[in-house]
């Protein structure tokens, strides 16, 4: 028998409907939250995320499949009032498996991190200094804020925030984006997103990382005393169950 679990956002409704849901699926899948073969999310696009750094080590084993308790969320293909056709499409349906790599980050030579949506290296207490290389090519030195680099699915979130492109569906890539980097007659960058192929590898090196943080998806720590973030698209990758078929442009469009 298939075994299943539910990670939900901890508030009353969330919680309500995690109950709900985990009652009815019983009747037909084990539960398990050691390893399951599927994770119910209700919440919204950060409980899904959650739920995959939960289960990062068992990425390859098991599916995702998002409820969302507000209005529908991009990584989520049900809202709450969805819950019984939900589990009728579980029960019923084979479904289809769509896989999206994760970035992954190390610092100084050692990973560190995986991340679904991107990676930043920022710095509020003063300008950071970055080299930015490509495939140990160098491209630029950067000085401002910092840097973002996302997959295609991080490429609505944070990425959008500070003007990088919305990237389709379905297409392996990188992209790196500036946040409030520098520009005058002194100092220049490139000053435009970049959208990269699968297989580029992006190194960030500073003589000075002080006050620096590099932040992975929502987590954050400290790059004080580090010296480079290498960032390349992973051989790990999150396996998103669909029973339904929302088009991308639908879930552009949850967004605005």
């Amino acid at each position: 028998m298939k075994s299943f679990v539910v990670v939900h956002r901890p508030d009353s409704q969330s919680e309500e409907l995690a109950g709900y849901l985990r009652d009815k699926l019983s009747k037909y899948l084990q539960y398990d939250e050691e390893h399951p073969d599927y994770c119910f999310t209700i919440g919204g696009d950060g409980t899904f995320i959650y739920a995959i750094h939960q289960y990062h080590n068992q990425l390859d084993t098991m599916s995702f499949v998002g409820i969302h308790s507000g209005t529908l969320g991009f990584f989520t293909d049900y809202r709450n009032n969805d819950i019984d056709q939900l589990i009728k499409e579980v029960v019923e349906k084979e479904g289809k498996i769509v896989e999206s790599q994760l970035l992954e980050i190390s610092i100084d030579g050692c990973i560190v991190e995986y991340a679904i949506n991107e990676m930043r290296v920022e710095n509020s207490m003063r300008t950071q200094i970055l080299d930015i290389y490509i495939n140990n090519e160098k491209l630029e030195t950067y000085r401002g804020t910092g840097i973002c680099v996302c997959t295609q699915l991080g490429s609505t979130a944070y990425n959008r925030s500070v003007q990088g492109a919305v990237i389709q569906e379905g297409l392996p890539v990188i992209q790196i984006a500036e946040i409030a980097g520098i520009h005058h007659r002194e100092f220049q960058s490139l000053g435009s997103p970049i959208v990269l192929k699968e297989d580029s590898v992006v190194k960030l090196v500073s003589d000075n990382f002080e006050g620096a943080l590099l932040c992975t998806d929502s987590t954050c720590q400290k790059l004080d005393g580090k010296k480079e973030v290498v960032c390349r698209l992973s051989k790990k990758s999150v396996r998103m169950m669909r029973y339904r078929d929302v088009s991308y442009i639908e879930r552009l469009k949850s967004l605005f």
